[in-house]
């Protein structure tokens, strides 16, 4: 395993990122293709013992039994100075607005909630979910920052997001004194390569970590066109996201299918080493033991610049779907309170 520095900070992270979302209780969550904790912990301890050293879970992970799941087994199989837990949480929800709770104090309950969870004192890299249209920034830096200063995180990061938020952001938190975002987690693979606009080129100047989700697909770009798992049947999600590009993307997949025939290795090893030279780490879900192999080689697989252009040839733009469609809209509707004078600090 290759290891690198997470942008403007001191952690010293696994090149290939462990996605825990695949691990919780699935009666506890949206997913049914979660495994249990025996299988969870056997996932986390061949990780382990392949060199990963870096973890991401999320309080919204099967109701946070992701959290425990991952909490209980680097107790008893690592050091807790030997590896960088990331963990994410949610925005307030209608009702603690409603209760007149601060988006100070959600951030506060959300990390004691998550620290419970992981059975930790403190997380490595405490990472905003998702865009909060219904809190003023303020609130959500001013929090992270707490957390900051009473050990809670080491770092901040940041998910789902436009680059102008996040420039936006660490704009306001430098002139308050405020702790900086130091990594972003976005939607980027090999058939979804929107990031590359703006997101990738302002990371690069501001030494921001891009730490992207969904780097195969929904394990599209694992699998030759027409094979099927469980998850790939089961995932509606990924299903919204990718099925309405099906007949382009296979073409991608095709490639990546017909290079690793062509090195004798996985699909896996293909779509991940040519992420990895874009990216600092990706997040790699993991449920199998025999995909840990595969993410970790990547990491040693070096793609020849023809052939990474081979690769990106037949991409062409897609349209923003899930999250980042909705943070286009709810930008779109906070943009419309500004225009007429009622604007939020």
């Amino acid at each position: 395993m290759k290891y690198t520095q997470l942008g403007n900070s001191d952690l010293n992270v696994s090149r290939i990122c462990m996605g825990c979302m695949g691990f919780g209780d699935a009666k506890n969550g949206q997913h049914t293709w979660t495994v249990d904790e025996d299988h969870s912990r056997n996932i986390i301890r061949l990780g382990l013992e392949a060199g990963i050293n870096f973890f991401d879970t999320a309080i919204a992970y099967q109701s946070g039994t992701s959290e425990q799941y991952l909490g209980r087994a680097l107790k008893d199989f690592a050091k807790r100075e030997d590896v960088v837990v990331a963990t994410k949480f949610l925005p307030r929800t209608q009702e603690e607005i409603d209760a007149g709770i601060s988006g100070q104090q959600h951030i506060e309950r959300m990390i004691d909630k998550s620290l419970e969870n992981l059975g930790m004192d403190h997380v490595d890299l405490y990472i905003y979910h998702m865009w909060d249209h219904q809190t003023p920034l303020y609130e959500i830096l001013d929090g992270l920052n707490r957390v900051v200063k009473a050990g809670k995180t080491r770092y901040i990061g940041i998910s789902n997001c436009f680059a102008w938020q996040l420039a936006k952001a660490n704009a306001l938190a430098e002139a308050e004194g405020f702790a900086k975002f130091v990594s972003i987690q976005g939607h980027y693979n090999l058939i979804f390569r929107e990031e590359e606009r703006e997101m990738a080129p302002f990371c690069a100047e501001e030494n921001i970590a891009m730490t992207p989700y969904s780097a195969l697909a929904g394990g599209r770009l694992a699998r030759h066109p027409g094979e099927t798992t469980k998850r790939l049947e089961e995932d509606s999600y990924a299903r919204f996201k990718y099925d309405a590009t099906a007949e382009q993307d296979g073409v991608i997949i095709s490639r990546v299918a017909e290079l690793a025939e062509k090195h004798g290795v996985s699909m896996t090893e293909i779509s991940l080493a040519w992420l990895l030279t874009k990216v600092t780490a990706p997040v790699v879900g993991m449920t199998k033991p025999e995909q840990i192999a595969g993410a970790v080689n990547a990491a040693d697989l070096a793609l020849r610049p023809e052939e990474l252009a081979y690769l990106e040839e037949p991409y062409i733009p897609h349209r923003l779907v899930g999250v980042m469609a909705q943070n286009t809209a709810a930008s779109a509707a906070e943009k419309h309170v500004w225009s007429t004078g009622n604007q939020k600090i």
